[in-house]
């Protein structure tokens, strides 16, 4: 089969990188294109998986409809010459608009329910969209809901291991209490609108007078008075970091998922409410939300308290019992990828 993968933000890569490898090994061709973001092609590099850049990364929030546009026309051409059995995206927006162009099955992975602008562009021309069983909504029939979470495809303990050392990466003692503190530069379509933190100095302050050591990653240009706080650390050894640090404070769904699947506490500080920050939240304790007007005080208190608990939850326990009730999400993406494969085969039986 050929599989044509659209990729268009730094955490797909990641999401598809297993599955790439997989397809591979059992003999089918994968064929990647992205939009330009120097992270997204350094990781690309480092994982050695082939791609081609479609477009430059759009500027700014206006520029977002030329660039989609632009992307989707050039995918457009690719996918004609390759001729692809099955397109697939996070999302899905160019993904299934293409495939439905071309003749091929187009697949959608999303656990963003707050993306209403790309769902909309994306759901009526998709053959399947797959999602987390924490998806609060019910798409309809093309639905496939799977026990598991995008971050699974590739911090599952089957899938990664993490490396300690990188603490000497970002100039940090062993014995030291880490807080990863992250901050988005809300230009996405759905953050439009919304928000997370109202005063980052006070807060990286506030943490670091519980006698924490805060490194920040940040999107956006950060107050000169903690620009010293700044992590700098390799993108690919983020999520031994994140595994490391003793807690994560910050503003992006991603990366306090991330968190809480490597069994380090999260508090996510963000207006827009998900599945699966809830689910990680009731079901499991290992990630804490906070939405309302308030939500950086009481972020703040929570987090104090967590770095000052003489006897603090078994995090490890809370993580083992996610682990044992989700999937290695990876095996569902092949899988659902390689489902026109297995309807090809059934339809050959017939004849």
């Amino acid at each position: 089969m050929d599989v044509l993968l659209s990729i268009q933000h730094p955490a797909h890569v990641h999401f598809f990188r297993h599955a790439i490898d997989e397809l591979r090994v059992r003999g089918h061709d994968a064929h990647v294109f992205v939009r330009d973001k120097s992270i997204i092609r350094e990781l690309l590099d480092t994982y050695g998986i082939e791609y081609t850049v479609l477009v430059d990364e759009s500027g700014s929030v206006s520029s977002l409809p030329v660039t989609q546009l632009s992307y989707e026309w050039r995918l457009l051409r690719a996918a004609r010459r390759i001729g692809p059995d099955v397109v697939a995206g996070v999302g899905g927006v160019s993904a299934c608009h293409v495939a439905t162009l071309v003749g091929a099955r187009g697949v959608a992975f999303t656990d963003t329910e707050h993306a209403t602008l790309s769902n909309r562009l994306a759901f009526p021309f998709a053959d399947e969209i797959c999602t987390p069983e924490c998806y609060r909504e019910a798409i309809g029939p093309k639905q496939h809901r799977y026990p598991g979470q995008h971050e699974l495809a590739y911090l599952h303990p089957d899938r990664f291991t993490p490396d300690p050392s990188v603490l000497e990466d970002v100039g940090v003692d062993e014995d030291d209490t880490v807080v990863v503190f992250r901050l988005v530069d809300w230009s996405a379509s759905h953050d439009v609108g919304n928000g997370g933190f109202g005063d980052v100095r006070d807060a990286v302050e506030e943490l670091e007078a519980a006698g924490a050591t805060v490194l920040v990653t940040s999107e956006a240009p950060l107050p000169e008075r903690i620009e010293d706080r700044r992590a700098t650390v390799a993108p690919h050894r983020m999520h031994d970091l994140l595994a490391r640090a003793d807690l994560f404070v910050g503003e992006g769904a991603t990366m306090a998922a991330e968190s809480a699947v490597l069994g380090t506490p999260a508090l996510y500080v963000n207006s827009l409410e998900t599945g699966l920050t809830d689910e990680l939240d009731r079901e499991y304790g290992l990630l804490y939300r906070f939405h309302g007007e308030n939500r950086q005080i009481g972020a703040l208190r929570k987090a104090v308290s967590l770095l000052k608990d003489d006897d603090p939850p078994d995090w490890e326990r809370r993580r083992d019992r996610l682990l044992e009730e989700k999937c290695d999400t990876t095996g569902v993406i092949v899988d659902r990828l390689l489902a026109s494969e297995r309807a090809v085969g059934r339809t050959e039986g017939i004849a």
